[in-house]
């Protein structure tokens, strides 16, 4: 496994609506975290969901962070144009054969379960993949290719996991980083078993979030991973994947979340109102940070 020589961190948002302040709070932290170790802040459009990808909140990431007073190198990565980058990682497991086409939807999956107690879910709570399609003759594949059927392409984690010989573990950096940069990271270890067999594709998108994110990091020479702690879970995924496809392991800082009133998290899918609505109303942007949790503001 290569090493990341340099501090490098990185705030890497979807551009599927405007960014609220849980966005605010994890690019601020990614930004202080490069700021103290003398490293470098990046900025990532993570924009491989097309259908929701829109160029206007793009404009508005850059607007928003610059609004911060946050800067970037430039020019930013696109997950949009690296697809041909993900084509040839998930061919290079596809010639390993640990990953299969899947044809199941979720209602099949669903079906699958109904009748069975206890059915086990993963740690986002999803249930487990039944295996459908997991020892399907490759025959009944390539028939079901031929006829054209939507799928996926999910790894076999099983098969994943016989190749891997050390028990998987990550670095967690939680410490209060502005005052203790130098904290010695938490060593933290990991069970991917409890995803099951990921998606880590789709026919129309070659790519997932695990498998992208990954690359991409590698790519950037990512040596810390700044995000919230609802991916904290997903880690397990991302550092199978570092190892099979022999990528740098950054360590990780999960930064808690940014909640409203009633404990609930923000979220762009619950139509939480982007930072940008409390600035058109005359707020500044100290006065936007101070509606944050320590240690920009008080929460």
């Amino acid at each position: 496994m290569k090493e990341a020589k340099n501090f490098v961190t990185r705030f890497a948002p979807s551009p599927n609506g405007w960014l609220h302040l849980g966005h605010a709070y994890s690019a601020l932290m990614a930004a202080k975290a490069a700021q103290h170790a003398g490293g470098t802040f990046l900025l990532r459009i993570e924009d491989i969901d097309i259908g929701r990808a829109r160029p206007h909140f793009v404009e508005g990431i850059y607007q928003d962070l610059e609004w911060l007073g946050l800067d970037w190198p430039e020019p930013v990565m696109m997950q949009s144009a690296r697809f041909e980058v993900y084509e040839t990682a998930l061919a290079a497991l596809r010639a390993r054969e640990l990953v299969y086409p899947c044809w199941a939807t979720r209602g099949d999956i669903l079906a699958a379960i109904e009748n069975k107690k206890d059915w086990p879910r993963d740690p986002d709570g999803a249930p487990l993949y039944p295996g459908l399609y997991r020892d399907l003759p490759e025959s009944q594949r390539k028939q079901l290719m031929w006829e054209g059927k939507p799928y996926c392409w999910r790894l076999d984690m099983a098969k994943a996991l016989s190749l891997v010989s050390e028990k998987l573990s990550y670095k967690e950096r939680h410490g209060q980083l502005e005052t203790q940069p130098d904290t010695q990271p938490k060593t933290v270890s990991l069970d991917p078993s409890l995803f099951g067999d990921v998606v880590l594709a789709r026919k129309d998108v070659p790519t997932s979030y695990h498998l992208a994110v990954v690359l991409d990091d590698a790519a950037q020479g990512v040596s810390q991973v700044t995000r919230g702690q609802d991916l904290q879970a997903a880690t397990a995924i991302h550092v199978l994947l570092q190892k099979l496809l022999d990528l740098p392991q950054p360590d990780y800082l999960h930064h808690p979340l940014v909640r409203d009133v009633t404990g609930r998290r923000l979220s762009k899918q619950a139509g939480d109102n982007g930072f940008r609505n409390l600035r058109q109303e005359g707020m500044s942007a100290s006065d936007v940070m101070a509606l944050l949790p320590p240690p920009f503001g008080q929460g």
